[in-house]
């Protein structure tokens, strides 16, 4: 009579026939299928990532992940292949965001992702969407091959400790050291970045929600009434110009400037007035924030890289909501995609009726200033006479890159005043944008020589090579302790105050110096509209802080009115 036979768990079995027969039993392809993703990811470690601190995160980073896998799978080939997966979307989305606007991905991205951001970049490219879906066709095969083949088995509560131990030490670590904002705009680091961001992220989310504010506040703000604005006199149509990466380059030394430089940062009373912006060298859309809702991105910390898309349905307060509520029609007019940063939505809910992206004007690229302008004298003309126009127009024309001359058939007469290239056809399309101006100014005069005109423009931030003019000695690391210390001569533009057939009302809110978020204040001063209960309370804030806002008091008034504006429901869910 034979022994009764013992039941042997697949591993134990696979380990002794390995034992008692060499590699052979398992054979050498399943070991190699464990060992390969991790190799792979060895590979990744030593190309992307460029410090021991982020080697260290990325090694805390793996393992985490594939004990999580392994935790529900079971299966250390499978685990390792899909922790693998992704790690690489990780690393090419990156790339990928990085060239589009200069920053990798960082783990608030996963926090907002949206619609429009998956919309944008298949509009973008075109062909992504075929290549995911080839991707998925070769991955999802190879996956359920992997399940099978696989030999090992894991017990799932080592495993689960395993990855929690892996994610303790990376909080522990990422909290201790945690990582410098400004490097979240070098292309590298992308794996230790994304993980260490989410530690943060996490924790600022946890102690403040997405926006800095007071707990509570002794004030409150009145709801403005519908009917009560009566401004005296016409209302002016009231058009403000974004002018994009334009300050006075003067402001940086050793830089020579062709003839006459300089008139185009002169408002009509013949002042110059500077507009500190909230970003340096890009992220426009920071500013636009500050422009249309009349607050600061800086009270969203670490999560103000994304505060369009945050702010989209939540901040239901600003100049074009204000405007509207005296009877004016607003419109925008967008070089890019309105699917961009959640661009259209934003604006929506900013108080913009009419939205025109880059694809409703028919832009081509980078187009010159009088693009734009040519585009808002038409929708002007299709204006009602009766009913006044708040337009918002977004150039791009002094958006880099400038290594290459943009439409030089257009400045024909231009001599390069003799600094490097890329500052030379800069200095060249503010050139163009002087010229565009002008001619955008004597259209306004021709075509509408009865209706007058309040024209706004602002400098959204300096363009990215005056870190490496204003202070030219300066190493990369003590650049960016500048601008984590808000130094402001490296957010230092313009804003000026034009007219046509309208005189701006003087106001003790167009300072010599404001913060971006000041700008309604002095659009609405300046054309003569009564102010709502919350830019009341606003003014009292500029007067009393001389300009300042997020930096008056190192935030406090900022936290405060955040705090008012959401008691009377103009903020939502932050």
């Amino acid at each position: 009579m034979l022994p009764p036979q013992t039941s042997v768990p697949p591993t134990s079995a696979a380990l002794a026939n390995a034992a008692a027969g060499g590699l052979a039993p398992i054979g050498f392809g399943r070991l190699l299928a464990v060992a390969l993703p991790h190799l792979a990811a060895l590979s990744l470690l030593l190309e992307t990532e460029t410090e021991i601190g982020s080697r260290f995160c990325f090694i805390l980073s793996w393992a985490c992940l594939n004990f999580f896998w392994l935790a529900i799978l079971r299966r250390p080939a499978l685990s390792g292949a899909v922790s693998l997966t992704f790690v690489v979307i990780l690393v090419l989305l990156s790339r990928l965001k990085h060239d589009i606007v200069q920053m990798t991905v960082n783990f608030v991205d996963l926090m907002v992702i949206d619609r429009d951001s998956i919309s944008f970049l298949f509009t973008i490219y075109p062909n992504l969407r075929l290549s995911s879906v080839f991707a998925s066709l070769l991955i999802v095969p190879l996956m359920v091959v992997l399940w099978r083949l696989d030999p090992f088995r894991v017990r799932r509560l080592p495993a689960a400790t395993a990855s929690l131990a892996c994610l303790a030490v990376l909080t522990g670590f990422s909290l201790m050291w945690p990582q410098e904002d400004w490097r979240g705009y070098y292309d590298d680091n992308y794996v230790s970045k994304f993980t260490r961001s989410g530690v943060v992220a996490m924790s600022d989310f946890i102690n403040y929600g997405f926006m800095e504010s007071d707990p509570v506040a002794a004030d409150r703000l009145k709801l403005p009434v519908e009917d009560s604005c009566h401004p005296a006199g016409r209302r002016p149509n009231i058009i403000m110009i974004h002018d994009e990466s334009s300050y006075d380059i003067r402001s940086a030394p050793q830089i020579k400037v062709p003839p006459g430089y300089g008139s185009h940062f002169v408002s009509a009373d013949g002042k110059s007035r500077k507009f500190l912006a909230e970003s340096n060298g890009g992220s426009s859309w920071l500013t636009e924030y500050n422009v249309l809702t009349g607050l600061s991105t800086r009270a969203f910390g670490r999560f103000s890289y994304f505060v369009t898309r945050i702010a989209a349905g939540r901040v239901e307060r600003g100049l074009p909501l204000s405007l509207k509520r005296c009877g004016y029609s607003t419109m925008s007019l967008y070089p890019a995609y309105g699917s961009f940063m959640g661009e259209r939505a934003f604006q929506s809910t900013a108080g913009i009726e009419r939205f025109y992206d880059a694809g409703d004007l028919g832009a081509k690229g980078l187009e010159p200033d009088g693009f734009f302008y040519d585009n808002a004298v038409k929708l002007l003309s299709q204006q009602p006479q009766d009913k006044p126009v708040f337009m918002y127009v977004y150039l791009g024309a002094n958006h880099f890159p400038w290594a290459s001359a943009l439409l030089p058939e257009r400045t024909p007469a231009w001599k390069a005043p003799g600094n490097e290239p890329v500052i030379d056809e800069y200095l060249r399309r503010q050139t163009m944008s002087v010229l565009d101006y002008g001619a955008f100014v004597a259209k306004l005069k021709k075509q509408f020589p009865n209706d007058p005109f309040l024209i706004v423009r602002y400098g959204d931030h300096q363009p990215e090579f005056s870190t490496n003019i204003i202070e030219p000695n300066l190493t990369e690391d003590d650049v960016a302790k500048r601008l984590m210390a808000y130094d402001q001569r490296y957010f230092a533009t313009y804003y000026t105050i034009d007219a046509v057939n309208f005189k701006p009302a003087a106001t003790p809110t167009a300072m010599e110096t404001i913060d971006a978020a000041y700008l309604p204040l002095v659009v609405q001063d300046a054309a003569g509209i009564p102010l709502d209960p919350s830019f009341e309370e606003q003014k009292k804030i500029m007067l009393r802080c001389n300009g300042r806002y997020y930096s008056c008091k190192d935030g406090a008034e900022s936290r405060r009115f955040n705090r008012m504006l959401i008691d009377a429901g103009f903020i939502k869910g932050l």
